[in-house]
């Protein structure tokens, strides 16, 4: 056990007050005392600090049993501020947010080329655009980043990027230019984080957060703690072998899941069979609708690889809850109920009643969500508590 000093003490104290008022938003400082297990003068002393921050402020009196009336303390969502940054197949998007996670407003540009140089000054203009935008005497808690492939995090670096083709992108110029925390997370550990803390998993025990789009993700929480790995690689479920002499990876290897149940893959079979040249993913759900056969064919194909994928998972892993996220989880009604039925189809390891699949709720914004995120919970040390 480690001894805590009194400074150590107080900011835990503070970490978790902060935490319970976010939770419960109005509270009287004497159910803090109860609910925390801290003394009325600790909290009263530290109460005092946050409503100097602006953090919380005082709402009123609560009613009484008898003797003074208590006040209600209410936390203040809108007094701080974080940025959330996805690098997207094409372009770059931002979202600037409350401490709710609400999405106050949002950015998206287009870029010339998928190079260091595009990437990094498109990020900086949206970044600048978004603080240009904020209250100047509301604090910026930081800007996180949600990103593709391999995450080295102490550096500053994206390392690699199998379907972008980039290698050490370095960020540690564009921290320079801001005066505020930065950082760097894998796409699916951001989308994981956002689905643990908002979504449909929210502070469940056992998650692994599937993310699809260009390439195929996964972000794992195991025990409520986000899993990385000794080295923080963990995730990388798209480069798990289904076929070992499929179709070639970008990663060099052949029969990777993701060569079957990316969005990439399912827009270029659907190309592949009809001789079309579709760009986006509403285009062959549209076709589905319209009841191409070529569409429902594809798609009955792409959902058997799709299962065979979250199968293996579920035997390693035997999560609470499986989520789907990115553009696909818009289309949850075509996907749902199929996917499920083959997951479960012939497996007697599981029944459906064992483990929720459900398509993300956010809207195809989990990813980037989940990097505005990160800053709130770093900058209030929620990780610590």
């Amino acid at each position: 056990m480690v001894a805590l000093d009194a400074s150590n003490i107080k900011l835990n104290n503070r970490k978790r007050i902060i935490k319970l008022l976010s939770v419960e938003r109005e509270v009287t400082k004497l159910d803090i005392s109860r609910k925390l297990d801290i003394s009325v003068p600790t909290v009263s002393t530290i109460i005092l600090e946050l409503i100097k921050e602006g953090i919380v402020e005082e709402a009123g009196m609560a009613s009484s049993t008898g003797g003074r009336k208590p006040v209600i303390i209410k936390f203040l969502p809108n007094s701080r501020y974080s940025i959330g940054v996805n690098l997207d197949s094409g372009s770059v998007k931002a979202v600037l947010t409350n401490l709710d996670g609400d999405i106050i407003c949002r950015l998206d540009k287009e870029l010339m080329d998928i190079s260091e140089t595009c990437v990094l000054k498109t990020m900086k203009e949206l970044i600048e655009t978004l603080m240009s935008k904020c209250d100047k005497d509301k604090q910026c808690m930081g800007v996180g980043f949600s990103l593709p492939g391999t995450i080295d995090e102490k550096n500053m670096r994206l390392d690699f990027a199998a379907n972008f083709k980039l290698n050490n992108l370095a960020f540690k110029d564009l921290q320079a230019d801001f005066n505020v925390p930065m950082y760097l997370e894998n796409e699916a550990n951001a989308g994981a984080l956002a689905e643990w803390q908002l979504g449909l998993a929210k502070d469940k025990n056992n998650v692994i957060y599937i993310s699809i789009s260009q390439g195929v993700g996964g972000g794992f929480i195991i025990d409520k703690k986000m899993y990385k790995g000794s080295e923080r690689r963990a995730g990388e479920i798209g480069h798990m072998t289904i076929n070992k002499n499929g179709r070639a990876c970008n990663c060099g290897k052949k029969g990777c899941w993701e060569t079957y149940a990316s969005q990439r893959a399912l827009i270029s079979d659907y190309n592949q069979l009809t001789k079309k040249n579709v760009r986006h993913l509403e285009d062959v759900v549209r076709a589905y609708r319209n009841n191409e056969v070529p569409a429902q064919q594809v798609l009955k194909n792409y959902i058997e690889d799709l299962a065979e994928g979250i199968k293996n998972l579920m035997f390693i892993f035997n999560p609470d809850y499986i989520i789907i996220g990115g553009e696909i989880s818009r289309y949850s009604d075509i996907f749902s109920s199929a996917l499920i039925e083959k997951v479960f189809d012939n497996n007697v390891f599981y029944k459906k009643e064992d483990v929720n699949i459900l398509f993300s709720s956010l809207d195809g914004d989990a990813n980037i969500l989940g990097a505005a995120i990160i800053p709130i919970v770093e900058g209030f040390g929620f990780t610590d508590i």
